[in-house]
């Protein structure tokens, strides 16, 4: 059952993932229809579509009555976005300059917004009253980012009326795949965390993290190649502060009881958050780029959080932690 069981996750988040990497192609070009700047491709309409895999996992596991497993895969997202892709982007451009204050402001704002969860959690719960406050969040920070729209004057190709039609029917086609993928994955991984006996929020920040941060990782790697750090960087950010507080915003609210996730795991995992945030915001605020060197650093780190974590989980069993 347990070998079954991983196989079926395993298959689920491939399918998930298949359907994220249609989804942002073919969402990508709908924007590109309207000829918005790099930055607001990268953070409106790409940020959003690489998070819908985080979004509908969130939805499915709340509806399930299993959240722990968003939260494990929000925070566990956030960290891959901020380490490992961030990290491997930066080595493939040999380091990323960062010239625009706009994205360097906004990625201090990221970093604020990203201890939100922490601050929320000191209750030891994440009820739907926190959920109304990230989502606050969420949507001051969208209207910040259409203000600043026109400082942005990289702006991205017109596509054909054509192309913009195939395209939409394409974006419904994978919605509807991410959505029974997501049922799935969060059936099969939930089985998955009774048979190991582990916390939800493990499997979340450790397994179902990786699959769905691999959009992010696919379309950060094209753009940064073919010299679109902006809409890069956008992605990068976006998807972030998307997670932080959309996502885990909207799990809180349709949730029928008050989320109360391992409290050491969660409170190690944003320890490590938070501090890969303030890392990178210190890269790009102060440094105004990303060395390769620093982005060898951050996959480092992100192999550090993977040892901690296992150190925590077996100290919880030593000591009978719940």
């Amino acid at each position: 059952m347990l070998i079954e069981n991983l196989l079926l996750s395993i298959g689920a988040c491939i399918v998930l993932i298949i359907s994220a990497e249609l989804l942002v192609k073919s969402l990508t070009k709908v924007a590109f229809y309207f000829g918005l700047s790099e930055f607001v491709v990268g953070f409106m309409i790409v940020a959003l579509a690489t998070s819908i895999p985080e979004f509908f996992v969130g939805i499915t596991s709340a509806l399930e009555g299993n959240p722990k497993l968003s939260v494990g895969n929000v925070i566990g997202a956030n960290i891959i976005d901020l380490t490992l892709v961030i990290g491997i982007v930066t080595i493939l451009r040999r380091g990323i300059k960062v010239e625009t204050k706009a994205v360097r402001t906004d990625a201090l704002y990221m970093f604020i917004i990203v201890a939100l969860p922490l601050i929320l959690m000191m209750d030891q719960r994440i009820c739907r009253f926190d959920g109304f406050i990230l989502l606050i969040a969420f949507f001051l920070y969208i209207l910040r980012l259409f203000k600043q729209e026109k400082r942005f004057r990289e702006t991205v190709d017109h596509i054909s009326r054509r192309e913009f039609v195939k395209n939409t029917i394409f974006t419904c086609v994978s919605i509807i795949s991410l959505l029974l993928s997501a049922d799935f994955l969060v059936k099969y991984a939930s089985s998955l965390a009774i048979d190991l006996s582990v916390p939800p929020i493990l499997i979340g920040l450790l397994l179902i993290s990786l699959g769905t941060t691999l959009p992010e990782l696919t379309f950060e790697a094209k753009a940064i190649l073919m010299r679109h750090r902006y809409m890069a960087l956008g992605d990068l950010i976006g998807s972030v502060v998307t997670n932080t507080t959309l996502v885990l915003g909207v799990v809180a609210l349709i949730s029928e009881h008050p989320i109360e996730p391992n409290f050491l795991l969660f409170l190690t995992s944003s320890f490590f958050m938070i501090v890969v945030a303030f890392l990178f915001t210190t890269f790009v605020e102060c440094e105004k780029h990303i060395l390769w060197q620093e982005g060898v650093a951050l996959i480092l780190l992100y192999v550090l959080f993977v040892i901690v974590l296992f150190n925590v989980r077996m100290m919880e069993i030593q000591y009978g932690i719940h």
